[in-house]
């Protein structure tokens, strides 16, 4: 079993437009825009970063926008709802700000015991504002959400799948456990972990394969503390089996990538060094930053690049 997993680091989705997306996350859920950077791959493309006041793992959510991207298709073999955690007392604020909003498609139901308000992003993705206990400090500038509104960073994951038993074997083995079934739900939580330390595994025996576009999740990341503890489970991982990427600097934390069974693309990522390392935190997500290896082409890119409208 690996210890050395925590819970969730980040999750990244893919979308259509850089405005769209930016105002969802910073002026309509409140969370601070921490990093604006590219693709490592297609450098013409954003790459965004939302998260609390630092960007700690466990609360980042991060998107690719690629303009006009046609819409994903729902359905088995991608992470399903991403789900916040909001304070006990606070769903009323949140049903009242999403019905006031261009995204007033919303239904408020209970799962495992906890109230949840399901909702939907500006490329019909799945959310979920879940009410919790959890004390974790929320990013509070900029917006105009209370304090004890407010969203604190990642409660869980769910992911789509016809047959769950190979995805339930790997998740034991990163130190998840199965804590709770029902209605074709398996909830699978890491004892002692980070405070995103569960991911719901809904079965839809007869569901049609979920086709990327905007609006899907393109990887989900898991957190380890450090690069040593990243060694130990890729090599864990490769003993049993799977094929995991070499160890990929992403600036702001190093990854390691292997296919889940079902086909979600999972990453291990580490804590460090952090958001911090080339912007100030009080400057986070302000300036354009570029991997080194496309400094070239910033003047370019500032040119091509989507205004973000803050």
């Amino acid at each position: 079993m690996l210890k050395e997993i925590k819970g969730l680091h980040h999750i990244t989705s893919m979308a259509s437009d850089a405005n769209l997306n930016n105002q969802f996350f910073t002026r309509l859920l409140g969370l601070r825009r921490i990093k604006k950077t590219v693709n490592f791959d297609a450098p013409d493309v954003y790459h965004l970063y939302y998260g609390d006041e630092i960007g700690s793992p466990g609360s980042v959510m991060t998107y690719f926008p690629f303009p006009n991207m046609a819409k994903g298709s729902v359905g088995n073999g991608e992470v399903g709802t991403t789900a916040f955690s909001i304070p006990k007392g606070s769903i009323s604020f949140w049903k009242e700000r999403f019905l006031a909003s261009p995204y007033n498609t919303i239904n408020l139901e209970t799962r495992f015991g906890e109230t949840r308000l399901e909702i939907s992003g500006p490329d019909k993705e799945s959310f979920a504002l879940i009410e919790t206990d959890d004390t974790r400090t929320p990013w509070l500038g900029g917006n105009d959400i209370p304090e004890e509104m407010a969203i604190r960073g990642f409660h869980s994951a769910s992911i789509r799948l016809a047959d769950d038993g190979a995805m339930r074997e790997l998740l034991s083995f990163m130190n998840y456990q199965a804590i709770e079934e029902k209605d074709g739900i398996t909830r699978m939580m890491i004892d002692g972990g980070n405070s995103a330390n569960i991911i719901d595994l809904e079965k839809r025996e007869n569901a049609n394969k979920a086709q990327q576009g905007a609006g899907s999740v393109h990887h989900i990341a898991f957190a380890v503390e450090n690069r040593e503890a990243q060694l130990n489970v890729r090599k864990a991982l490769m003993d049993t089996g799977y094929q995991v990427t070499p160890v990929i600097d992403r600036d702001y934390f190093w990854a390691i990538y292997f296919r889940s069974p079902g086909g979600v693309l999972f990453e291990i990522a580490t804590n460090e060094p952090g958001f911090d390392r080339d912007e100030d935190t009080a400057h986070l997500g302000e300036a354009l930053k570029l991997p080194s290896q496309h400094e070239h082409l910033r003047e370019t890119l500032e040119k091509h690049l989507q205004p973000i409208e803050d």
